[in-house]
C-alpha cells in the first residue's frame, strides 16, 4: 500500500473513532488526532509502514476502559480485538491485520507488552509522547483539576523532603511518571522529540519554581 493510500483511510477511521469514544478529558478524540500526527512524523522518519502505524493510531483507543477498572490492563487488548473487528468490516487488506494487532496491544503502559516490530514502536512512542510537552503539561493538569488534586506542595512543591504523591498534587506527576517517559521511547525520532518536550515542561517547573519560591530542580535535604 502506498502512503497516499494509507493516508486516504483516515476519514472512516475517524468516523468509527468518533462513535466509539467515551467522555475521558485525556483520551478525547484530539487526542487521537494528535497521536496519529505524531505517528505519522515518526513513520516517515523511521521508515515505517504507514499502512499499519494510521490504523493502529487511529484506532488505539477504540475501548476506552476507565484508569479504575480491573481491566485497565487488558484496554488495549480489547482495542486491538476491536479494531480488527472494524477493519474486517470496512475490507481493510488483512495483509496488515496482525501487525496492527499488535502495535495497538504493545501501546499500552500498564499492558506492559514488549514491542516487536518498527510500526508497533513508533505507534507506543507517538502515544507516550502525547503525555510530554505543551499538551502533556496540559492533560496533566486538567486530569490533576478532575480529580480535584492541588497544583504543588505548598511547603515543599518539588518533594526535596517528602514522598512524591501525585493523586494529591499534580506536579508531583512529573516526577512519578512524565519525567521518566523520555527513558522509555523506543525510536530515535521519538527519543528527540520526547527530550525536546521534556525540556519544555523542566522549564515550566523552574519557572513555577521561581514563582513560589522554591529551587527547581530540588536539592534534597
Amino acid at each position: 500500500m502506498t502512503e497516499k493510500q494509507a493516508l486516504q483511510w483516515q476519514q472512516q477511521f475517524q468516523q468509527f473513532v468518533e462513535q466509539q469514544m467515551k467522555t475521558d478529558p485525556a483520551h478525547d478524540l484530539a487526542h487521537i488526532q494528535r497521536v496519529v500526527t505524531s505517528g505519522i512524523a515518526l513513520a516517515q522518519q523511521e521508515s515505517a509502514e504507514l499502512a499499519v502505524v494510521v490504523p493502529a493510531c487511529w484506532l488505539h483507543d477504540c475501548v476506552n476502559v476507565a484508569k479504575d477498572s480491573p481491566q485497565r490492563n487488558q484496554g488495549s487488548r480489547l482495542s486491538a480485538i476491536r479494531a480488527i473487528e472494524y477493519l474486517k468490516e470496512i475490507d481493510y487488506p488483512a495483509e496488515y491485520y496482525a501487525a496492527i494487532e499488535h502495535a495497538i496491544c504493545a501501546h499500552s503502559f500498564s499492558a506492559n507488552i514488549q514491542t516487536t516490530t518498527i510500526e508497533a514502536k513508533v505507534v507506543q512512542d507517538a502515544d507516550r509522547l502525547d503525555a510530554l510537552g505543551a499538551v502533556g503539561l496540559s492533560r496533566c493538569l486538567m486530569l490533576g483539576a478532575t480529580w480535584g488534586s492541588a497544583l504543588y506542595q505548598v511547603s515543599d512543591p518539588f518533594a526535596a523532603d517528602r514522598n512524591l504523591d501525585d493523586k494529591q498534587y499534580c506536579i508531583d506527576h512529573f516526577f512519578v511518571k512524565l519525567q521518566g517517559l523520555t527513558s522509555t521511547m523506543k525510536t530515535p525520532a521519538g527519543q528527540e522529540e520526547a527530550k525536546n518536550r521534556w525540556q519544555f515542561m523542566s522549564d515550566f517547573l523552574s519557572q513555577l519554581g521561581h514563582e513560589v519560591g522554591h529551587k527547581y530542580p530540588a536539592v534534597k535535604g
